[in-house]
C-alpha cells in the first residue's frame, strides 16, 4: 500500500501528519509512505528522519489582498500542479493526506484530477484558504474542534481532535529533573521557552531580544529563533538560543512557561504536555481565532502584538511564574479542552479509504 502526505512551508501542517505516519507504519510495516512538500521549507530535514521519501515541488501562496507576488505565485501553483500530476502517475498512491499549507493545493487538485481519493485534516479553528480550496475535492474531512465542523459537508466530516507524535507521548512520562540535567539547565531556576515555530517569528523575537536583560535576572530563557534570526550581541548563562530544533519536545517538557505563536501544532504539543502558555497570534491571521478559542476557555493567556512592549512582556512573565495557581489552572485547562487519540482515528480513516481502491 502507498500513502502520500503533502504539506509544508512551516511545520504547522507537517507535525500532525508525521504522527499519523508513525501509526500507519506501526500498523502496516510494509506500507510505503511518500511526501510532497516545499522546495525550501523546514520540513524536509524532519520528514527524512522518519524514513519517508520526500520530494519538493513548486508552490505559491494566494494572498487575500493585492500583491504583485500573486501573479508569480499563480504560475508556481500551475507548475506545482503538473509536477504533482507526473509524480502521482508514477507512484500511484492509494490515498493522499493533507493538513493545510499552500503546497497541498496543487497536490490535492492533481489527486482529484487523477481520481485518487484524498483526506483533509483541518486543525485550526478557522478554515484556511488552502483547505477551503481543497475541501470540495476531499473524500473525507477531519477536524479538531466541533466549532469547525460546520464549515464542511456534514456527511464527510468527522471531529477527531489533532494527532500527536510518538515522542510527545513518550516524553510525557519522563522525569523533568533528569531532562534539565541532560539539557544543561539549572534545576532551581524556572525555564521559559520562546518559540515562533520552525521558521521563527521576527516580531516575537524582537520583543524577547528587548526583554532579555531583565528576563535573565529571574528565569532561564530557551529561545527558538528560526534560522539566521538570532541576536548574537546578547550573551548570558541564562539565555540559550537555537536556530532550529528537529525535536523541540524535550524543551516543552521542561518548560515552566511557554511564549509562542498560536499555531495549532504547537498548541497541541503544549496541551498534551499540560504546559501554561502566553500566546501572541499573528495579527489578522487564522492564529487569532485559535488564540481566542483557547483564551475563552481559560486555557491560555494572550499577548497583543500590536500593543505589547518589552516592559509588558517582562511583567506578564514574572506575574505568571510567581503565580503558581494560575500556572496550574492554565496547564489543566489546555489539556482538558482537546480530544486526544486523533492519530489513531485518522490512520484508520486513511486505511479504510485506501483499501477501497
Amino acid at each position: 500500500m502507498k500513502i502520500l502526505f503533502t504539506g509544508g512551508g512551516t511545520m504547522g501542517s507537517v507535525t500532525p501528519l508525521i504522527a499519523v505516519a508513525e501509526v500507519l507504519k506501526a500498523r502496516d510495516p510494509g506500507c510505503d509512505l511518500f511526501w510532497l512538500g516545499t522546495r525550501s521549507g523546514p520540513e524536509e530535514r524532519v520528514i527524512r528522519r522518519y524514513n519517508i521519501d520526500f520530494k519538493g515541488i513548486f508552490s505559491g501562496k494566494l494572498r487575500r489582498y493585492f500583491s504583485m507576488e500573486n501573479v508569480l505565485d499563480v504560475f508556481k501553483i500551475i507548475i506545482g500542479f503538473w509536477q504533482a500530476v507526473f509524480i502521482l502517475i508514477k507512484l500511484r498512491p492509494q490515498a493522499i493526506v493533507s493538513a493545510g499549507g499552500f503546497v497541498a493545493v496543487p497536490v490535492v487538485w492533481a489527486s482529484w484530477f487523477l481520481g485518487i481519493p484524498n483526506i483533509i485534516h483541518q486543525q485550526d479553528v478557522k478554515v484556511g484558504l488552502a483547505n477551503n480550496l481543497c475541501g470540495l475535492m476531499a473524500k473525507k474531512i477531519t477536524v479538531c474542534f466541533p466549532v469547525t465542523a460546520k464549515y464542511f459537508k456534514k456527511n464527510k466530516t468527522e471531529i477527531i481532535g489533532n494527532p500527536v507524535r510518538n515522542n510527545l507521548r513518550a516524553m510525557a512520562a519522563l522525569d523533568k529533573e533528569a531532562l534539565l540535567e541532560r539539557l544543561n539547565l539549572k534545576k532551581d531556576w524556572p525555564v521559559v521557552l520562546v518559540t515562533g515555530g520552525g521558521t521563527g517569528a521576527l516580531a516575537l523575537n524582537q520583543l524577547v531580544f528587548d526583554s532579555l536583560k531583565e528576563l535573565t535576572k529571574f528565569c532561564q530563557v530557551v529561545h527558538l529563533t528560526g534560522e539566521n534570526k538570532a541576536d548574537d550581541d546578547f550573551s548570558h548563562e541564562n539565555y540559550i538560543h537555537y536556530d532550529f530544533l528537529v525535536n523541540i519536545i524535550p524543551f516543552i517538557k521542561i518548560a515552566d512557561l511557554i511564549v509562542t505563536r498560536a499555531g495549532m501544532g504547537t498548541l497541541m504539543e503544549i496541551g498534551y504536555l499540560k504546559k501554561p502558555a502566553l500566546v501572541m497570534p499573528i495579527p489578522r491571521s487564522h492564529q487569532v481565532a485559535n488564540a481566542d478559542y483557547f483564551y475563552e476557555r481559560g486555557a491560555v493567556e494572550i499577548l497583543d502584538q500590536e500593543k505589547i512592549d518589552s516592559d509588558d512582556l517582562i511583567k506578564r512573565i514574572k506575574e505568571l511564574l510567581d503565580g503558581k495557581s494560575k500556572l496550574k489552572e492554565l496547564s489543566k485547562k489546555i489539556h482538558e479542552m482537546i480530544k486526544w487519540g486523533a492519530e489513531e482515528r485518522l490512520a484508520e480513516i486513511i486505511l479504510e479509504t485506501a483499501r477501497k481502491i
